[in-house]
């Protein structure tokens, strides 16, 4: 009985953590004195944003990467200067090890130059995307 409490717990704990990092929008792990991770517009095949870049790896069955695809295109359409490039995670494998993406949506926040500032696994909410933009473009 003790067991079955306990990994009740720790499953709730798991899943609050999971819930509160869904999504959630972190600077990308810059080591201190590293250069910052650029991605390049032919590794992207599209052209970067004047001013910022959203850049979001899809798969063909993800749900949420349909309302991702949405809430970044009207970002992207709100914010002159910010562009937005979908990647198929699998037709891009050479960059999703690199970056290190293990699911789908995951969204990377580019400043002009192609320097990943932020990223997000899951889907975001249209409101941290734009103040990431904020911070990204000021």
């Amino acid at each position: 009985m003790y067991v079955a409490a306990a990994a009740l717990v720790l499953a709730m704990a798991l899943g609050l953590v999971w819930r509160r990092r869904n999504g959630a929008l972190r600077e990308h792990g810059r080591r201190e004195g590293a250069d910052v991770e650029r991605l390049s517009t032919t590794e992207l095949g599209a052209s970067l944003g004047e001013k910022a870049t959203l850049v979001q790896f899809s798969s063909a069955f993800c749900a949420p990467c349909r309302a991702t695809r949405r809430i970044l295109t009207d970002v992207a359409g709100m914010i002159d200067g910010v562009a937005h490039v979908e990647l198929d995670a699998e037709a891009h494998l050479d960059l999703v090890r690199r970056l290190n993406v293990l699911r789908t949506p995951t969204v990377f926040v580019l400043d002009a130059g192609g320097g990943i500032v932020r990223r997000a696994s899951g889907l975001p909410r249209k409101a941290d995307i734009i103040a990431a933009l904020g911070e990204t473009v000021a």
